[in-house]
């Protein structure tokens, strides 16, 4: 995504959204996906986040990769390779469709866990979750035209809830 990063207070469409993509994927990824996950800002309720749904598609093989990007490709979805993060591979959504970021996951991909973690955490905790917010929106000030230094500048909270959610037995 390029422009401006923007970030919206919670909007309760964000999940029927998901839901949508999500009745459209499933049917195509068949025995090949073991699971197809709303993560992410948005999937969180009552979280602010950057309206850009965020999806995770879990692969039952690695060897199902190259099945999986054809019938992606069958519905629009353009393969961008893995972006420089091994086991996750991105995927362009149709110019047409509501903005979402599509991944497809290998097994053995490391940041699936996390990034359930993450918002099982966030969803279970309104006071973390009030702290993210408020984080969000200054570093949306702060960094609003560079998409790196934001997210990098997210680290270390993400970090932190990571570190709460495997002490709580959560990951």
């Amino acid at each position: 995504m390029t422009g401006p990063i923007v970030i919206e207070e919670y909007d309760p469409f964000w999940p029927q959204q998901f839901e949508m993509l999500r009745a459209r994927i499933a049917p195509i990824g068949g025995p090949l996906v073991t699971v197809i996950e709303h993560v992410g800002s948005t999937a969180v309720p009552g979280l602010a986040a950057k309206p850009i749904i965020d999806i995770d598609i879990l692969l039952r093989s690695s060897a199902d990769l190259p099945g999986a990007i054809e019938r992606l490709h069958s519905l629009g979805y353009l393969h961008q390779g893995d972006l420089g993060i091994p086991g996750r591979e991105a995927f362009r959504a149709p110019a047409d469709d509501f903005p979402h970021h599509l991944y497809v996951c290998l097994p053995e991909y490391p940041e699936f866990a996390r990034h359930i973690a993450f918002r099982d955490y966030l969803r279970a905790h309104p006071e973390d979750r009030k702290a993210y917010a408020r984080l969000k929106h200054d570093l949306e000030k702060k960094f609003r035209l560079d998409r790196g230094a934001y997210t990098e500048a997210k680290g270390e909270f993400v970090t932190s809830i990571l570190g709460r959610a495997k002490r709580s037995g959560t990951f």
